[in-house]
């Protein structure tokens, strides 16, 4: 479906969340009659409800299609299983996510004729901050940039936007990805792929074929990883506009056309005017904060994806030195009596946990909560040389002290008690760590799990676990 002409065309929002509301809105002010369905119907929706004025809004009922729709629009956690969209499809009604409709509104920048471009990440995890560091870098090269699309500035607000930006950072989940097809971007990266999400995708294959879609039409780069094959084969599988170059990124010294590590200086080795015989330093592994390897590995593509737009090697350097992470990612909350407490709460599931573990030596972990249906087998014996203690918390523990048991028989094992949640599951749990642990260890919260059986969200766990800690020095 060609951009349409919006005046009076039927359209449906599948979702009244906070993509949904935007959406509905944006397209009521483009002249399209809105409907919004919506499985639920509770207070807080009514009010929402309340507020679109000139928009249909249909509670309790996400399942059927209106007749006579033109357009489905869909906030990103909808499966494609949804009944709505399988009516959609029996229509032949086209059915666009957030980041597709914002594609399709992107307007020309003043004096150039053209959108502005966009560079985008995607992958199991490393995202966000792939996306805030190529953000910094674009900072500072002089552009008015934005990380957008899954973090920060939602994509549809960012094309709108009443000061164009120049560039856009985005981000982009396989969602939104699925949602997505006409999306054809500048320069894309996929950094790893890791089991996730199957039960909305139905499988790898399918969780991984919507990753790759971030490669299809791209004009400049298709960066991957050099450390995962499965990235690289999408780059392959890529039908990409002539020209287009696969750019590697990883932690050794770099080959032809690839981003890497020599003697503590991150190298570029794809942007120069001769990559045979030369290659160019953008910067060091001491301006990167913190520089645990899977954070070097971002700050690579990212610099990767910058550097296919064309920025110089000193905005590079200049953009990861200024570059901070968000809470609880990798995040030195103190140390007492010699020993570092580290929260990575935001590492939900066993390949962050993973990037995490290997970033530290030796370890008390703290780890567990809601497995999402994941196994822990390779995370343990990846680790288990590594692990002083661990400390084990939420519904599913019983799969990681399996996994401990079965790969790490001799690791000290400590259970939380049961039924306890917030500050005082936290601060059962934090005593614990400090027991276990010795001078010279670090204490890493990195649970491998989701948080919501005992905690509001992964941002409550970091909190709370700080909040502990500082509690130790009291």
């Amino acid at each position: 479906m060609t951009t349409p002409d919006w005046a009076g065309l039927p359209v449906v929002v599948a979702g009244l969340g906070v993509s949904g509301v935007s959406a509905a809105r944006v397209l009521r002010d483009l002249g399209a009659e809105v409907t919004v369905v919506d499985g639920g119907d509770s207070p807080v929706l009514r009010d929402r409800a309340a507020e679109l004025a000139g928009i249909t809004v249909r509670l309790g009922d996400g399942d059927s299609l209106p007749e006579g729709t033109r357009l489905v629009v869909t906030s990103p956690g909808w499966p494609p299983s949804s009944p709505l969209f399988l009516a959609a499809e029996r229509a032949g009604t086209p059915i666009w996510g957030d980041v597709e409709l914002a594609w399709q509104l992107r307007r020309p920048l003043p004096g150039t004729g053209e959108p502005a471009p966009w560079l985008a990440v995607t992958g199991t995890n490393g995202k966000t901050t792939t996306v805030q560091m190529l953000a910094s870098i674009l900072t500072a090269a002089g552009r008015r940039t934005a990380a957008v699309g899954n973090v920060g500035v939602s994509v549809l607000d960012a094309v709108l936007a009443e000061e164009p930006y120049d560039v856009l950072a985005v981000e982009l989940s396989s969602y939104q990805l699925h949602w997505a097809p006409s999306l054809r971007v500048h320069s894309g990266a996929v950094l790893n792929l890791a089991p996730d999400h199957l039960d909305w995708h139905g499988s790898m294959a399918a969780y991984a074929a919507d990753k790759g879609r971030i490669f299809q039409g791209n004009q400049v780069a298709c960066v991957y990883n050099l450390a995962d094959p499965a990235t690289e084969e999408l780059v392959r599988e890529a039908d990409v506009e002539e020209g287009c170059r696969a750019i590697g990124f990883g932690l050794a010294a770099p080959g032809l056309s690839t981003f890497g590590v020599v003697d503590g200086l991150l190298v570029d080795r794809a942007f120069v005017p001769d990559r045979t015989t030369s290659a160019a330093e953008i910067g060091a592994v001491s301006d990167i904060h913190p520089p645990a390897p899977h954070n070097i590995a971002n700050a690579l593509a990212a610099a990767a994806l910058a550097r296919a737009y064309g920025v110089d090697t000193k905005a590079v350097r200049d953009g990861l030195r200024a570059f901070r992470p968000d809470a609880h990612r990798i995040a030195h909350v103190a140390e007492v009596a010699g020993v570092t407490w580290v929260d990575d709460s935001k590492a939900t599931n066993t390949h962050a946990a993973a990037a995490s573990l290997r970033a530290y030596e030796p370890i008390v972990w703290i780890a567990g909560g809601l497995a999402k249906g994941a196994t822990f087998d390779e995370l343990v014996q990846g680790a288990a040389d590594r692990l002083r203690g661990v400390v084990l918390i939420g519904a599913d523990r019983a799969l990681i002290r399996e996994a401990l048991e079965r790969h790490a028989p001799d690791v000290p094992v400590i259970e939380a008690a049961e039924g306890q949640t917030g500050a005082v599951a936290m601060a059962e749990v934090v005593r614990a760590a400090a027991g276990l642990a010795r001078r010279g260890d670090t204490v890493l919260l990195a649970p491998a799990c989701a948080s919501m059986d005992m905690f509001t969200n992964y941002g409550e766990r970091g909190d709370l676990f700080a909040e502990a800690v500082r509690g130790l020095t009291e």
